[in-house]
């Protein structure tokens, strides 16, 4: 038996099925619409012009077209659902977002989700990621919730889906059956395993030591997801700065700082909000202060393509300080800790958004002869002033 979805509007036309009775052809101001989630006719195809799942209604009089399967409306307002019980086991639906949790029928519910991704976009600076999260839930809302945002009053198109509606949803509820309680309680049934199975990962959750992407279960129905347990109130970052002088050991070297278009550098700078923008070398210079510059041999590619004054390089920064100059003769990575200033302290005070302290060195001094082996070694075009 193969299923298929028939999401199609009848034309302004009505005729018999076959096996069916005759029905009254209606008016030329006879408008459609239904919604025959699956249909399983012998030949495996959907309903068709002459198929047994149809309804017609027009504005003085309404005829149904029925072969022993009731059709359902699903149209903008509300939804009301007249399948054969029978076969309405053929219908399955798997709400989900992108974090897991299922779609409920509570407007409250899919609400307070999309709200606190809106509070983690304007205090976590999490770029798209968030945005991605509030895209699915949007399924969640159903049309009564949705009505809303489209216009109301006679004659407008709520009124003319809701006198739709009205007239195709008349008729009996479909009896309860052996099979429709059956389906009630393995549905039940599941429900509370997946309760049961989710007291571990609450649990997870409110720890302060949470442990992310793993599994709790044989059975990995429930598990845990996401980049980070917890958010850190301090940040370490790798600032890049370069130099004019001609021995990079000189006590008197004046060493200037390299400014990326959001991450923290000047300590003076506001804090940017990029959201829904994603800087990715931004994203890269955070996460490679949590290693070596060994482990993220690109810094030292990107060192060298300033010390020519790459041009493509450069676009991605905020600020050159070497610009409408020679290149610089050396250029370093120092190692920094970040912190928020104190709202009211001596540091905001002083028109300080961070407090920063040098850790030490991240890579030490290199010119670009000092680099000619390095990128010869991997095939790395050599930097060229321009």
């Amino acid at each position: 038996m193969r299923h298929n979805r028939c999401p199609t509007l009848w034309p302004t036309s009505c005729t018999a099925p076959r096996g069916g009775s005759t029905a009254s052809r209606p008016s030329a101001t006879t408008s459609w619409s239904w919604w025959c989630p699956f249909s399983s006719s012998s030949d495996g195809g959907c309903a068709s012009s002459t198929g047994p799942c149809r309804s017609c209604s027009s504005s003085g009089s309404a005829a149904r077209v029925d072969s022993g399967r009731r059709c359902g409306t699903r149209t903008l307002g509300r939804e009301e659902p007249e399948l054969d019980p029978e076969r309405s086991g053929q219908l399955v639906a798997l709400d989900v977002t992108l974090k897991g949790q299922p779609c409920t029928r509570l407007p409250s519910s899919k609400a307070l989700g999309a709200s606190v991704q809106v509070v983690l976009i304007i205090s976590g600076n999490l770029s798209f990621l968030n945005w991605l999260t509030i895209v699915p839930s949007l399924a969640c809302f159903d049309d009564a919730t949705l009505g809303a945002l489209f216009p109301s009053g006679p004659g407008r198109l709520k009124d003319q889906v809701l006198k739709i509606q009205e007239e195709e949803t008349r008729g009996a509820s479909a009896p309860r059956t052996r099979g429709s309680v059956a389906r009630g309680t393995v549905n039940l049934a599941l429900g509370i395993l997946v309760a049961w199975l989710s007291i571990p990962v609450v649990l997870n959750l409110l720890s302060p030591r949470q442990v992310m992407n793993s599994s709790f279960n044989p059975l990995r129905i429930v598990n845990t997801y996401g980049a980070f347990g917890s958010i850190t109130r301090e940040r370490t970052e790798v600032i890049l700065q370069g130099t004019a002088s001609a021995n990079a050991s000189a006590p008197d070297s004046a060493w200037e700082d390299y400014e990326f278009k959001c991450k923290p550098g000047d300590p003076r700078r506001r804090p940017c909000l990029i959201s829904p923008y994603h800087h990715r070398l931004d994203w890269l210079m955070w996460f490679a202060a949590f290693q070596t510059y060994e482990h993220n041999e690109w810094i030292i590619h990107l060192a060298g393509k300033l010390l020519a004054n790459d041009a493509q390089a450069l676009s991605l920064l905020a600020r050159n300080p070497f610009e409408g100059r020679d290149p610089p003769r050396w250029v370093r990575g120092e190692h920094y800790r970040y912190k928020f200033s104190r709202p009211g302290g001596r540091h905001a005070a002083e028109g300080k958004w961070w407090i920063r302290r040098r850790l030490g060195p991240y890579f030490p001094p290199l010119s670009r002869q000092d680099l000619r082996g390095y990128f010869t070694s991997r095939q790395w075009p050599y930097p060229e002033p321009e």
